[in-house]
C-alpha cells in the first residue's frame, strides 16, 4: 500500500524542459511537462480522445499538445484546444497532480488535491547557497521498494563492507561501535553517530589530504514518508568537533536523498551531494559527487539483489540486530502512516454508504 496523502519528488526542476517526461509513481503513469510560461504540470498519461499516452506530444502554446490528434491540455489537465473544432466538450480533461517547485525539486501529491498543502514541503536551503555549498544531483531507477533503500540508509554499519573504497573505508569496528543516539519524531527520526579517533576513508583523503587522526560524524533527519537529510564529516581530533562541526579545516558535505517509489518494487532516487569544504574549486564538487556515485551504485546492486532475494524467499525469516534500532522505527512511522490513510479511505467509505 503507497502513503498518498504526503508530497514526493517528481523530478528535479532541470529535468523539465521543453520535452514531456513521462515518470510512473505510485504505479501510475504521469507525464510531467513544463510550459511556455514556465509552470510546470503533471497529467495521466492518457489523452481523453483516444487513450493516446501524452509522452508522445509536445509542448505548444496552452499547454502539452498530444501527438495523435493535436489536442491541447494545460497544467490543470483542461483541454483548451482541438483542431478544427471551436466548441470543446466539458468532459475533455485528463486527471491533474498539484505540483510545487521549491528548492530545485519539483514535488507531486498523488493524493486527495483537497488535502494538498505546499507549507508541509520540507525545506533545503542548501541548493540555494552556491557560495556555501556548491552541488551536483542526479536520479537513478531502482529495481528494488522504496523501503530497501531507506533501510539502506538507516544503517551506517554497512559502509565498511560495501563502500571500502570510498566513504566506508575498511574498519569495520569503527562503524559498529560508533556512539549513536535515534531520537524518534512525529514526522519521522534523527539519528546522530560519532566515530572518534579514527582513520579517515578514502573519499574523505582524497578531499581534504591535510586529514590525519579525526572525528567523524553522520547526521541523518528521515522526513516520512520518504526523504532523508545527511550532514556528514569530519575534523582532526583535537578540533572539537562535537563542540562544534561547522567549522573550516576539515571534510563536510550534505546529502539529500528522495526515494519516490515507482511500483511496489521499484522506485526513482533522487539525490544530491554538497561539497562544503573546498567551495571555491569545482574539480572539487565534480571530484566529490563521482566518488558518491561510486558508493551508491554499490548500495543500488546490493538492493536490487536484496529485492529480487526477498521476492523468491519471503521475508517471514529476516531477523533484527541492534544496529536496526533506526531503521526499526523508520519502519514503524511508515506502517503508522498507512494505517492512518487506510483508517480515512474506511471512514470515507462508510460515509458513502450511509447516503446512498
Amino acid at each position: 500500500m503507497f502513503i498518498r496523502n504526503n508530497w514526493y519528488i517528481a523530478a528535479w526542476a532541470d529535468e523539465l524542459v521543453q520535452a514531456p517526461l513521462p515518470r510512473t509513481i505510485l504505479g501510475e503513469a504521469l507525464v510531467l511537462y513544463r510550459d511556455k510560461s514556465g509552470a510546470v504540470g503533471a497529467l495521466e498519461d492518457r489523452c481523453c480522445h483516444r487513450g493516446t499516452p501524452l509522452r508522445f506530444g509536445e509542448v505548444v502554446d496552452g499547454g502539452l499538445q498530444c501527438g495523435y490528434h493535436g489536442l491541447v491540455f494545460d497544467c490543470a489537465g483542461s483541454c483548451v484546444s482541438i483542431p478544427g473544432q471551436a466548441k470543446i466538450p466539458a468532459k475533455a480533461r485528463v486527471r491533474s497532480y498539484p505540483l510545487v517547485e521549491k528548492d530545485g525539486f519539483v514535488w507531486i501529491w498523488m493524493g486527495d488535491a483537497g488535502e494538498a498543502d505546499a507549507s508541509a514541503i520540507l525545506d533545503y536551503p542548501f541548493h540555494n547557497d552556491r557560495a556555501k555549498w556548491p552541488h551536483k544531483h542526479t536520479v537513478y531507477h531502482i529495481d528494488a521498494g522504496y523501503k530497501l533503500m531507506i533501510d539502506n540508509l538507516m544503517d551506517m554499519t554497512h559502509l565498511a563492507y560495501v563502500h571500502k573504497s570510498t566513504i566506508g573505508g575498511s574498519n569495520a569496528k569503527i562503524h559498529v561501535e560508533a556512539q549513536m543516539k535515534v531520537t524518534p519524531k512525529e514526522t519521522g527520526l534523527h539519528y546522530l553517530r560519532w566515530m572518534l579517533a579514527c582513520e579517515p576513508p578514502p573519499t574523505y583523503r582524497k578531499a581534504v589530504p591535510q586529514l590525519q587522526q579525526v572525528d567523524r560524524w553522520q547526521e541523518f533527519e528521515f522526513i516520512a514518508p520518504s526523504s532523508i537529510v545527511q550532514w556528514s564529516g569530519a575534523l582532526n581530533v583535537g578540533m572539537g568537533a562535537q563542540q562544534n562541526r561547522d567549522q573550516p579545516g576539515g571534510f563536510s558535505l550534505r546529502l539529500f536523498h528522495g526515494l519516490t517509489p515507482e511500483t511496489e518494487n521499484s522506485c526513482h532516487y533522487f539525490w544530491s551531494t554538497c561539497n562544503g569544504y573546498r567551495q571555491d574549486e569545482p574539480e572539487a564538487t565534480e571530484q566529490l559527487f563521482n566518488e558518491i556515485a561510486a558508493a551508491f551504485s554499490e548500495d543500488k546492486a546490493i538492493v536490487q539483489a536484496q529485492q529480487a532475494m526477498l521476492d523468491a524467499t519471503g521475508e517471514d525469516r529476516l531477523v533484527d540486530i541492534v544496529s536496526d534500532s533506526a531503521r526499526i522505527h523508520m519502519r514503524r512511522t511508515l506502517h503508522r502512516l498507512q494505517d492512518q490513510e487506510r483508517a480515512i479511505g474506511a471512514e470515507a467509505s462508510d460515509h458513502a454508504t450511509d447516503h446512498r
